[in-house]
């Protein structure tokens, strides 16, 4: 067994999120030098289970395995089909075991991808299932930094506590770019509730969701000041557009559509 591939396996793992229990298993695995091998991993995520499929294969040279793929089923709330995908490994953008569940629950996830040729960029994904790719595997939807979507702003417009101290503020920032459902404290006068929260690229805002993880209008929870300056706006227009016209102005129209009127009989 070559020990330093040993340890670079077991660092993979440890931070795609399987953390060290599956060490003494690759061990033993590596040691029977078989052409591929696979691992498992099952864990409970909001009360449901998600389980993992991990394929390493033995490079065709030489006595080094490779993490190739790991693959998630997972059952999802009110549908019967269990919900299977498989994430691939590279060198950038490699989605952790929390990552992969979060996708199948329909969050997005912000990650550092790389093109075909190489150059590196930042953009959510968020796993599209309707389309499928050659290999049944779904396919992923993406929202760059040219679609617009600032998490930070967006949160500014809601009233959450945590955002007034920049510890809370960045730990909150992490946990809904990896996809989590993230508890946060909403104040509404003196009242404060604590209600989770979700990134929403693709509709450029967030989700809120009950205790009961039930989702909510985004509307009755949004700043009121800053609702207060939109509906001042929207007064200060109605009232512009529905101001009586003056005496003066309606004259010169009523002889505008007798001109009218005779241009039209000759």
């Amino acid at each position: 067994m070559n020990e330093k591939n040993f340890e670079y396996l077991s660092d993979q793992l440890k931070y795609t999120g399987f953390g060290e229990a599956l060490q003494m298993e690759l061990k033993q695995k590596l040691h029977q030098q078989e052409p591929s091998f696979t691992l498992y991993h099952e864990t409970y995520y909001e009360d449901r289970v998600a389980r993992a499929t991990l394929n390493f294969n033995k490079a065709k040279q030489g006595d080094l395995y490779f993490f190739n793929s790991y693959t998630v089923e997972v059952q999802k709330e009110n549908i019967p089909d269990v919900l299977e995908h498989t994430f691939y490994m590279g060198k950038t953008g490699n989605i952790t075991m929390k990552e992969s569940y979060n996708l199948l629950m329909g969050r997005s996830v912000y990650k550092e991808l790389a093109s075909k040729e190489g150059h590196t960029y930042n953009a959510w994904v968020q796993i599209d299932f309707i389309q499928c790719d050659e290999n049944e595997n779904f396919k992923f939807k993406q929202y760059h930094q040219n679609y617009g979507y600032d998490l930070e702003a967006t949160l500014d417009k809601y009233p959450i506590k945590e955002l007034g101290n920049d510890i809370f503020k960045e730990d909150l920032l992490r946990s809904l770019k990896r996809g989590n459902l993230h508890q946060v404290t909403f104040l509404r006068g003196s009242e404060e509730s604590k209600l989770f929260i979700e990134a929403s690229p693709q509709f450029k805002t967030i989700g809120i969701y009950d205790q009961d993880l039930k989702k909510l209008d985004n509307r009755h929870y949004k700043d009121i000041g800053q609702i207060l300056v939109v509906y001042e706006e929207v007064g200060e227009h109605k009232k512009k557009s529905q101001r009586p016209q003056s005496s003066e102005d309606e004259e010169p129209r009523e002889g505008s559509k007798r001109r009218q009127k005779r241009a039209n009989s000759l």
